[in-house]
């Protein structure tokens, strides 16, 4: 029974003629960053009641890019190309510059992601490595370690909310959490029970669990007892939602406000559950509250809640357009 509603705030072309790839708030949620098949990041902001595009950033990269992410003190932007590159964009004054290029990968890079603390980075490729990258007071940009635990193409990578723990998702249907030991990064966990690629993860606020979306058309909900243990870690599949998508479930994002957890999809739909607070916290429920089934007219590839307001959901779309949706809980 769906009582919470999904309602549309606006609709705007981000990326004419090109696939719309990812969009990122940045962390005071009061501009938007996106990304697409043209090359082009384009940086959004509120006039009024409408957003506008304040600047095109188009220099960095010779192909599509796939992601961007804002820097924990929002100066700034990484975005990752399937040029095999990451960009590090800076904010100064209005306008943003490419302050350094990331090389090292073989082929497309696929994510790109700022660790809370600011001073490291996390990038995952084709190459079916993830590389994890220290930042000094100079910004200068140094790769302290490559790891190789997936057997195929890294398709996201996501940092812990609090801590510097990294988990990767892979097209060999796996996740992987990694943990620095002894100055180097190592694989403690590998989360198995995916039958197809793993597509996106994201952290729930506490950082004790993971959500994971997949071409198998579920969403696996894990967590973990020994997050500060000795040694390894063990992670469970504590819930699978499955039979509520359609077709590939490309993304999925955990409200840090909300505790609600939104769903991109290739059936064109926006999906938004909620988790029933009188269930056993080992064996959670997931309810699917809101729905709309053609939230785009093509595949949805991202969606994301704003940091700072809770309900504001933006999507986007292989048609080029963003979508800003309004989330309202029944309960709330």
């Amino acid at each position: 029974m769906m009582e919470d509603s999904l309602v549309l705030v606006e609709r705007f072309d981000a990326h004419p003629d090109s696939r719309c790839w990812h969009v990122a708030w940045n962390p005071t949620g009061t501009v938007m960053a996106s990304c697409g098949g043209d090359r082009a990041i384009r940086i959004w902001g509120k006039e009024g009641d409408s957003w506008k595009c304040l600047s095109v950033l188009q220099d960095g990269h010779q192909r599509t890019i796939r992601r961007v992410d804002w820097s924990p003190c929002g100066t700034y932007l990484a975005s990752a190309s399937f040029d095999a590159t990451s960009c590090i964009w800076k904010k100064k004054n209005d306008e943003f510059e490419c302050l350094t290029t990331l090389e090292g990968h073989e082929n497309e890079v696929k994510c790109v992601r700022w660790a809370p603390s600011g001073n490291l980075l996390a990038t995952c490729s084709r190459d079916k490595s993830v590389w994890v990258w220290e930042v000094d007071e100079e910004d200068e940009y140094e790769c302290v370690t490559v790891i190789n635990s997936h057997t195929q193409d890294v398709k996201d990578v996501v940092w812990h909310p609090t801590r510097e723990l990294l988990a990767s998702a892979s097209y060999d249907n796996n996740i992987c959490v990694y943990k620095e030991d002894d100055d180097d990064w190592e694989c403690k966990a590998t989360l198995e029970g995916h039958t197809s690629t793993v597509w996106s993860l994201a952290f729930d606020p506490s950082g004790q669990r993971i959500a994971s979306c997949s071409d198998d058309r579920t969403v696996k909900i894990w967590a973990c007892r020994n997050l500060d243990g000795p040694g390894d870690m063990s992670w469970t599949c504590v819930c699978t939602l499955s039979g509520f998508h359609g077709r590939t479930v490309f993304d999925v994002d955990w409200c840090p406000l909300t505790g609600a957890l939104a769903t991109a999809c290739g059936d064109d739909g926006v999906r938004v559950f909620k988790e029933d607070q009188a269930t056993d916290p080992d064996k959670p429920v997931f309810s699917l509250v809101a729905h709309i089934s053609k939230a785009h007219s093509q595949d949805v590839n991202c969606v994301s809640w704003n940091p700072k307001e809770a309900g504001l959901l933006v999507s986007c779309s292989d048609n080029g357009d963003i979508a800003l949706w309004r989330y309202k809980g029944g309960q709330e």
